[in-house]
């Protein structure tokens, strides 16, 4: 029997925060499991199912829909997306921490979940960038995409970063370590909660 319950790690923020590679990261290093989402869209090459995503066609992903089997999902650019509730609860359960790479939009979806193991176990982050210079800086920084595509990623970027204070904390970005650093601090943190502890 674990001796305590696992935490839900939410975690958003814009592209171009940094929020990613710090889940990557805490995954890699084996605090956390990171949460393997659903998608109707193809696999790209070197993709592995039940890796990088559970790989379902659009039959498969209604009746996910129809069983009540997401704990959030969504239909972005024509493909669905989509976090099965069983896969995060087993976890947290088992007393394993999840973290969660997620938009605002599905984080949303998460905190309005009622389930009593979701609402005990969620800890929502948002990670904020320092300055629209330095996000700006950072979207362009890849030289991969058009100015229209950057414009259009800077635009939606601050429309997110309106929505940080529906989170519970707020990283600033800084340096990579030092994002990292607070970052897993959280989590540490947050096992010492007593209310987590199992007697």
């Amino acid at each position: 029997m674990p001796s305590r319950s696992g935490i839900l790690y939410l975690v958003s923020g814009p592209s171009g925060s940094g929020k990613t590679t710090l889940c990557r990261r805490l995954a890699d290093e084996g605090e956390a499991r990171y949460s393997t989402s659903c998608t109707t869209r193809p696999a790209r090459p070197g993709e592995k199912d039940g890796y990088d995503y559970h790989f379902l066609s659009q039959d498969e992903f209604a009746e996910k829909i129809r069983q009540s089997a997401f704990l959030e999902y969504a239909t972005v650019h024509g493909n669905s997306y989509g976090t099965l509730l069983s896969e995060v609860t087993e976890h947290l359960a088992n007393g394993v921490d999840v973290v969660m790479d997620i938009d605002v939009q599905g984080a949303k979806h998460v905190r309005n979940c009622t389930d009593p193991r979701i609402r005990t176990a969620l800890v929502d982050l948002f990670v904020m960038p320092p300055s629209e210079e330095e996000l700006r800086s950072r979207l362009t920084g890849r030289q991969t995409d058009a100015p229209e595509v950057i414009a259009l990623r800077m635009k939606n970027a601050l429309a997110e970063m309106e929505h940080w204070p529906s989170y519970q904390f707020r990283l600033l970005s800084d340096s990579r370590e030092y994002d990292y650093a607070r970052f897993k601090s959280l989590l540490l943190a947050e096992r010492m909660r007593v209310s987590r502890l199992i007697s």
